[in-house]
């Protein structure tokens, strides 16, 4: 196991880790938006802390409840052609939590472009530039 994943794995209680990708370092601001069925219960502002293609690990302002639906969108660091700003929108599911961080299994992913110095509006339209797992 790797120095990185090790010290995620101590986060949770010293939980083994089942990731099947690796994680990369990336400290984002983020929004993100609680679901239960499809009504909004919670949201909140927090930071990156590591991602990779099949979950995320990020700061929160509150502990999330587990198994909940989550909607988590990041502005990205990388520019589209070089000039236009992105942000990374997942939906997962919360499957750990503490008091200020949750980590998240991503169900679907895209990038969605942003205007440069706004805030991360939660129901942007999403642009052409997709992908999904």
């Amino acid at each position: 196991m790797n120095n990185s994943t090790h010290n995620i794995s101590a986060i949770f209680g010293g939980m083994s880790d089942r990731r099947n990708t690796s994680r990369f370092p990336v400290n984002e601001e983020l929004t993100y938006r609680v679901f239960q069925s499809k009504a909004v219960v919670q949201t909140g502002i927090g930071r990156t802390i590591n991602i990779g293609s099949g979950g995320l690990l990020f700061s929160t302002e509150e502990k999330l409840q587990m198994g909940r639906t989550v909607e988590i969108s990041v502005n990205w660091p990388a520019r589209l052609d070089g000039t236009c700003a992105l942000k990374f929108v997942a939906t997962g599911r919360v499957v750990r939590s503490e008091d200020d961080r949750a980590a998240v299994q991503i169900q679907r992913y895209e990038f969605r472009t942003r205007r440069e110095g706004a805030a991360i509006p939660a129901n942007a339209t999403p642009v052409s530039v997709s992908a999904t797992e």
